[in-house]
């Protein structure tokens, strides 16, 4: 729950709005006052305020009891695409390995313990993770979120792993911490992860990190295949090196960020 704050440039009733808004894309499905009020931690009567205001600008609607987004919520998100140049400059580059490979490709950055999905040029195969821009998954058993993990310091990647959940999700996942901070050691050695099977059962992916010039990483992009397709060796032989040279094209156009 959102609260209140000694900093006086800290806005409470707009921290409020954006904790509600973020209730829907978490339920995946309309919400009435008190199950948003539920989600959020706030109050019935500020859950209401938020909605309704959402409602008066446009960005929901109430149907009876319960609240819709609309389609100008949109406009939040592609705000973020259109502003960014991550999503803007990786976005044809990711349509250049798909084309090349034949597999889904993406783009994600770290937030908190999840990796967020800013760009994704999916393949015509269908695997049971439906994913788009904007989906989350846990970084802890993702290749993106371990390159991504791999990028801070040591004592964050702690930090990280212990603040969010790690269930078991398949036979293969690895969920104890100091387990996976030898990984993430790894993964920071050797430049890649490739994760088998631990998100989902018959999922292998294998990401890179995308850098600024400085060296700091700005998000990864990966392959996701299906096991049955690709051995990890095929994926370190053919999949790796096209990764690998999509960041490095990639890498100037950030020069700017630090």
């Amino acid at each position: 729950m959102p609260r209140r704050s000694a900093d006086p440039d800290f806005m409470l009733s707009l921290a409020r709005g954006l904790a509600v808004l973020r209730a829907f894309g978490e339920a995946q499905r309309p919400l009435t006052v008190s199950e948003a009020a539920a989600r959020t931690g706030i109050s019935r009567a500020a859950a209401r305020r938020c909605l309704e205001t959402l409602a008066r600008l446009g960005y929901a609607e109430r149907l009876d009891r319960v609240y819709h987004l609309r389609p100008k919520a949109l406009e939040l998100g592609y705000a973020f695409l259109a502003s960014e140049p991550l999503p803007r400059t990786l976005q044809p580059l990711l349509e250049q390995v798909r084309d090349r490979l034949g597999e889904s490709c993406s783009a994600g950055v770290l937030e908190g313990s999840t990796v967020v999905y800013i760009a994704r040029a999916p393949a015509r195969r269908v695997l049971s993770v439906a994913l788009s821009v904007g989906s989350r998954l846990p970084a802890f058993c993702t290749s993106m979120g371990r390159v991504l993990l791999a990028g801070l310091a040591p004592q964050e990647r702690r930090r990280r792993l212990e603040a969010g959940p790690r269930p078991a999700l398949t036979p293969h996942t690895v969920t104890d911490v100091d387990t996976l901070l030898r990984l993430l050691a790894e993964v920071e050695r050797e430049g890649y992860a490739l994760v088998d099977q631990e998100l989902e059962a018959g999922l292998r992916s294998v990401a890179v990190p995308v850098r600024a010039p400085c060296g700091r990483v700005l998000a990864a992009i990966n392959v996701g295949v299906h096991a049955q397709r690709w051995t990890p060796e095929a994926m370190r032989a053919r999949i790796l090196p096209v990764l690998t040279r999509v960041a490095e094209v990639a890498a100037p156009a950030f020069r700017a960020l630090r």
